[in-house]
This record gives C-alpha cells, sequence and structure tokens, in this order.
C-alpha cells in the first residue's frame, strides 16, 4: 500500500482528492492537514510514502515547506495547485526544487473537474511512490553546486536562429522525444547542451493544461534553442524546440520539404493527453529514418509502441539509463519491447542528437 498524506487548506479539496486515492485499491490516505504546520506534528506518528501539497496556505507555503521537507526527510511530493499561469509556474518551481509530480486543481467544479482526471490524480501518486529519491536529491545538490539554477546563454544566443535553409540535411531531419515523472529536469539537461544548429525538436513531457506554455517559457530563457509550445503549423525547423500543450495531443506532418506540428483534441491515450505514443507514431509515418526517437524517465509504458514503430521504420531510437532516471518505467517497457538501439545515460543524450 501506497501511505498518503494531503496538506491542503480547503476542506472540500481534502475530502476529494482523499476519495480519489482511496478509491484505489493500493492507496491508503493516512491523514490530511489544513497546513503544514500541522502536518508535520501528524507525520512524525506515521511518515508517507508520497505527500500531496497544495501552494497557497496560512502560516507556511507549499514551496517553503517542500524545501524543508527536500532538506531535512526528503520524500516524493505530489504538487496539487490551480491550473492557472499563477499556479502553473509555481508548480515548474516545485518541480525544480525536487517535487515529483505536479497536478492541476480547477478553479470552477472541483469534484466533477477532478472525478474527470482522477486517473491522473492515482498515476501521479503511483509514480511519485516510484521515484529514485537518491537521485532526486543528487540533481538537487548539484544543481545547488553549481550555482545557477536559470542558466547562462553562450555568445552564440545573440545571434539569430539558424534557419533550416542555411542547411537542407539538417532541414530533414528531426529529434523526437517522450517524458513523464522527472522529465522536466531531465529536459532541461539535455536542451540547455543543444546548440542553435541543432535539428528540429518535437516533445510530450506529461504535464496538465497551461503548465506546458510555463514550462517552454522557462526553457526558452535558459536555452540556446528557441523553445516555445507548439500551436497549429508551427514549423519544425533549426533551431527550435516545440513542445505539446497539456490537454491535446500533438503530431507531426509533412508539408512540402518541411514538417510542421498538427494540434488536436481526443480522448486520453495511454492515460495521457498529450501522449508520448501519438507523437512518435506520426514520426514514424512522416519521417523514417530521418528521425531520431527518445524516450526518458517516466512511469508507464506510454511512447513504447510508438519508439517500435520508429525503430522499425529505419530511425535511431534511445532510451534513458536507469541510473539516471527518476522513474525507469516508460524507458524499461520499450527496451523490452525491442524499440531501443541504444541506452544511455542522461548526460549522453544531447551528444547523441547531436551526432
Amino acid at each position: 500500500m501506497i501511505k498518503v498524506f494531503i496538506v491542503d487548506d480547503s476542506a472540500t479539496v481534502r475530502k476529494v482528492v482523499g476519495d480519489l486515492l482511496s478509491s484505489s485499491s493500493d492507496i491508503e490516505v493516512i491523514g490530511a492537514a489544513h497546513d503544514p504546520l500541522f502536518a508535520m506534528k501528524r507525520m512524525e506518528q506515521a511518515w508517507p510514502d508520497v505527500i500531496v501539497l497544495d501552494i497557497e496556505m496560512p502560516r507556511m507555503d507549499g514551496l517553503t515547506y517542500l524545501k524543508k521537507i527536500m532538506s531535512e526527510r526528503p520524500t516524493p511530493v505530489v504538487m496539487c495547485s490551480t491550473l492557472t499561469q499563477k499556479g502553473s509556474s509555481i508548480s515548474l518551481e516545485a518541480l525544480r526544487l525536487g517535487a515529483v509530480e505536479a497536478v492541476g486543481k480547477p478553479k470552477g467544479n472541483l469534484k466533477q473537474s477532478m472525478n474527470g482526471s482522477a486517473d491522473i490524480l492515482i498515476g501521479a501518486v503511483k509514480a511519485a511512490a516510484r521515484a529514485n529519491m537518491r537521485l532526486v536529491q543528487e540533481n538537487l545538490d548539484n544543481a545547488a553546486q553549481d550555482g545557477n539554477f536559470r542558466g547562462q546563454h553562450g555568445a552564440d544566443s545573440a545571434l539569430p536562429t539558424v534557419e533550416a535553409s542555411v542547411n537542407p540535411m539538417l532541414s530533414k531531419r528531426i529529434a523526437a522525444i517522450g517524458a513523464s515523472t522527472g522529465g522536466a529536469h531531465a529536459l532541461e539537461v539535455v536542451l540547455k547542451q543543444l546548440p542553435r544548429s541543432t535539428p528540429g525538436i518535437v516533445v510530450v513531457q506529461h504535464m496538465p493544461e497551461k503548465f506546458t506554455l510555463a514550462f517552454a517559457e522557462r526553457l526558452n530563457a535558459i536555452c540556446k534553442m528557441e523553445v516555445k509550445e507548439a500551436r497549429n503549423n508551427d514549423r519544425v525547423k533549426v533551431g527550435r524546440v516545440l513542445i505539446a500543450p497539456g490537454g491535446y495531443h500533438m503530431v507531426v506532418q509533412r508539408k512540402g520539404a518541411h514538417f510542421v506540428t498538427l494540434i488536436k483534441a481526443g480522448p486520453l491515450i495511454n492515460r495521457h493527453r498529450p501522449s508520448v505514443d501519438v507523437l512518435f507514431r506520426s514520426v514514424a509515418k512522416e519521417a523514417g529514418k530521418d528521425a531520431i526517437g527518445i524516450i526518458m524517465t517516466g512511469m508507464g509504458d506510454d511512447g513504447a509502441s510508438g519508439l517500435k514503430q520508429m525503430h522499425d521504420t529505419g530511425a535511431f531510437t534511445l532510451a534513458q539509463n536507469e541510473a539516471t532516471c527518476v522513474v525507469y518505467g516508460m524507458p524499461q517497457v520499450a527496451v523490452k519491447k525491442g524499440a531501443v538501439d541504444e541506452e544511455v545515460p542522461l548526460s549522453s543524450i544531447a551528444g547523441k542528437i547531436l551526432n
């Protein structure tokens, strides 16, 4: 049983989230509290496997409490914040500070909305319970030693983005990346290493609606490549990274000599929207051997079948190795399916893309 403690100042949220999590046979809600100070006293009696944490609370806010947890007793944390620009930005900061998952909490009809996303909430808690907290702590320590969370642009950051027409061969190449739990940090590590001359990249990172826009904006501020949340008919080009918007699927389509993204509504695929499988299958169909597919840290099997399809059409395929995954789920399934040409550590992925 995964033992969960809920910290949220809303009694309604504590009740709804508690009931949803308790509906899963392998989750036990062992307590709830309206603020972190009261939660600390309660959790001393029985420490949970996962903490579901609100952001805005009296006496101590969620980010302050998260820092305290990570410094004193590192524990998997799922942030639960409102689906607003402010809420998504703070949740991304929480992921940087050691939270392993973030889920949205709508402002409207809470019970109806969260019932509709029960699988996402339960999945987030199960993924958090499997998180490699030693690795999460190492990532935090390394970032602290580096002394620069926000990164620095190189001298070439002032140069205009390299257009695909400069190198016709590069314009025909495309890299597709899929990630979930732990992916926010992992993608930052990879993308910060890439120069503006890198072929176009398309990404599915499992995140709620609105969170992906804030995520893309943050990456754009610290990467040499242009990073943006994808829209319909955005061109996949040298020097650009397109991230699938939360709540929608993204596919790639060939248009003349170029690739563009199409954003589509649709049902959850493998419990996710956007789905890595949806993206990978479109890349396999449209780009074939001119693509590289990369599956990174995350729980579940989303992306494994699509990566196999990419592999079978001649694309080069990579999986992040177990030692560097916060959750070695999606890559493991892909390896077992025979979809992966090579397993590599996180630090080697950028070099593989460039090669």
